[in-house]
């Protein structure tokens, strides 16, 4: 069976798994070398420039690398190829890189993951790249107001990071083709099981793998994937700069992406049921999630989505910063920390900057479900809205 005939199911667990590669093996073994040895000067020579299946030197990759790459590339129709790096940061900052030159404006969501700000605010404006932050809201129509000559790259963000709001991002990349913009998106909370991002237009999709592909909490791994008109440019940039992953690195989250469709669909159920269970609770105001009516975009999830992961938000009804601080504080089975989308829920108050829109009244706490009891979590929680209500 091809892997266009296979359902993303099949895809997550068959991927990437070449029998050349796998050496009789269910898992592709962890190759960790440097050096590689040939047989005469003549086939060493033939082994460059690098390119993928074909050994080399450690940083341009191995069957351990070249197993991911490949089947999360396969997770995309109409993808060309992935490109692995050493984090989701270094997974946008290298896109990016790969799509703007010095005197180019780029178009970015407002409610952009805030190392992606820092990398537009520093990095791209140190190079003579403009970036111009739009709504998250903002209507296809609206988004193509803003193009000007030098617009060459939009960043897209949906649902956005801390705040959850979902765009349009068929209509968008439709604009953007029409003035030939090219598209990014960073599809981290979906990931191309509840999202196929390629077939809507986008042009480099970008996940931080350490999130639910790795799945387990004890991995740091970003990937691009490209379409064939945009690959080759990525490709380069990436070899370029010396990009690499290491080996146990990809290994851990190939061995992640083979159980995601059940960890993602566990997280959602779980998810749901919370949220729904905290709109009725009344020191919250509102709750961000874009399965939700009431979350900005939801006819866009409605419409595009396939299904929503573990990862929320909610607003605290008439308390200061410092209450939703002793609220988290107060749960037990929530840690405190950065990231998400391992087995762990956790809770983080959450202050989002913004300069072309506005948040939600109110103090924000973003919530990750794990994969504890959704009821065990429900009463936790209920702890914790009692300590500041």
């Amino acid at each position: 069976m091809s892997s266009k005939d296979k359902r993303p199911d099949t895809k997550l667990v068959h991927g990437g798994r070449r029998g050349e590669w796998l050496g009789g093996m269910v898992n592709v073994p962890v190759a960790r070398t440097s050096t590689v040895l040939f047989e005469d000067v003549a086939s060493m020579q033939a082994a460059y420039p690098p390119r993928d299946g074909t050994l080399s030197y450690g940083r341009n990759g191995t069957p351990t690398l070249w197993s991911l790459a490949e089947a999360l590339t396969e997770l995309e129709p109409g993808a060309a190829g992935t490109r692995l790096y050493p984090s989701g940061a270094a997974a946008v900052s290298f896109a990016l890189a790969s799509v703007v030159k010095p005197g180019d404006q780029l178009l970015m969501v407002d409610s952009v993951y805030q190392p992606t700000r820092t990398f537009c605010d520093l990095g791209l404006k140190r190079y003579g790249i403009a970036t111009r932050y739009y709504d998250p809201r903002a209507t296809a129509a609206e988004v193509e107001a803003l193009l000007s000559r030098t617009t060459k790259a939009i960043f897209m963000e949906s649902p956005g990071s801390l705040t959850f709001e979902v765009q349009d991002v068929p209509g968008i990349c439709a604009v953007a083709r029409k003035h030939g913009v090219t598209t990014l998106l960073d599809n981290t909370w979906a990931t191309p099981l509840f999202f196929q991002a390629l077939p809507r237009g986008i042009d480099l999709s970008i996940l931080a793998c350490t999130k639910y592909v790795a799945g387990h909490a004890d991995v740091m791994l970003g990937s691009v994937t490209a379409t064939e008109a945009y690959w080759q440019e990525l490709n380069r940039t990436a070899r370029l700069y010396g990009q690499s992953v290491g080996p146990d690195d990809a290994y851990l989250a190939a061995r992640g992406l083979r159980t995601m469709g059940v960890r993602l669909r566990r997280h959602e159920d779980s998810a749901i049921k919370i949220a729904r269970w905290l709109q009725d609770q009344a020191p919250v105001a509102q709750v961000l999630h874009p399965a939700l009516e009431s979350c900005p975009g939801h006819e866009y999830w409605k419409r595009d989505f396939t299904g929503s992961s573990g990862l929320f938000a909610i607003v605290l009804n008439d308390v200061d910063e410092a209450a939703a601080a002793r609220f988290v504080e107060n749960l037990d089975l929530f840690g405190i920390g950065y990231s998400w989308g391992g087995f762990e829920s956790l809770a983080l108050p959450v202050q989002p900057k913004r300069t072309a829109s506005t948040s939600p009244p109110g103090p924000i706490v973003r919530l990750h479900i794990g994969l504890e009891d959704p009821d065990d979590l429900m009463a936790d929680l209920d702890r914790g809205l009692r300590a500041i209500a």
